[in-house]
């Protein structure tokens, strides 16, 4: 388990770490949904930080990420120099990304990353921010900075750990990354047409088979490509 994991078992905080993952891998295969909860106004939170984590992952597994927060945050302020502690930071960026607060959980990520680079839970943070972008993919009309973002962490995360057991889905989601940005290409290229200007058509489509040779939608963008250029 702990080599699955990328975990070395001469590590002082392993099973932290161990605990905190499997029940990640327990939470991804939810709905990704969370209950609206607010802390109980009789919570106790003057526990030692061992029952605090315990507590917190008990909520976070049952999907209360707000209630969990509780718990995390109290260890962070109260026993900031505990093992606890480093598993309170990576469970606060974890709610905050399942409550679907990507652009706060990014930070916790990242903060995570500068002050543990070294930490065994790097691939997965590294995937879980590129995730961040990934979830805030906009229609093809819409804005594609974040496509471009989550592009751009992935293929971190596959340069820098291509052992990892998030690369294959890093990948896929690398491919459908490009798809919608190649799509979006396509559709710009037909408002272009629509509004006569052929031009600028040709350039969007020179530009979509260039940067995104290998997604479905090349063979309809040399189509068009052919079709406009005739009609020039």
């Amino acid at each position: 388990m702990n080599l699955l994991l990328g975990i070395s078992p001469r590590h002082p905080l392993h099973l932290v770490f161990i605990i905190a993952l499997l029940a990640l891998l327990a939470g991804c295969s939810a709905s990704g949904k969370f209950f609206e909860d607010t802390a109980p106004k009789d919570m106790d939170l003057s526990m030692a930080p061992q029952i605090l984590a315990q507590k917190g992952m008990e909520e976070y597994n049952r999907g209360k990420y707000f209630v969990a927060l509780e718990y995390f945050n109290t260890i962070l302020d109260n026993h900031r120099f505990t093992p606890e502690a480093l598993l309170a930071e990576l469970k606060v960026a974890d709610c905050h990304y399942y409550m679907e607060k990507y652009t706060e959980a990014y930070v916790y990520y990242e903060k995570f990353e500068e002050m543990h680079p070294t930490n065994e839970a790097i691939p997965y943070v590294m995937y879980q921010k590129a995730m961040c972008y990934y979830k805030r993919i906009d229609t093809i009309d819409r804005d594609i900075s974040n496509a471009k973002k989550a592009i751009e962490r992935f293929q971190l995360l596959v340069k820098a750990y291509p052992e990892s057991p998030y690369i294959t889905d890093a990948e896929a989601k690398l491919r459908a990354s490009r798809e919608f940005l190649a799509n979006h290409e396509f559709s710009v290229a037909k408002f272009y047409i629509r509004t006569k200007e052929p031009g600028q058509a040709v350039v969007r489509l020179n530009y979509l088979l260039a940067m995104y040779p290998q997604t479905e939608i090349v063979s309809q963008a040399r189509d068009l490509l052919s079709e406009v250029e005739a009609k020039r």
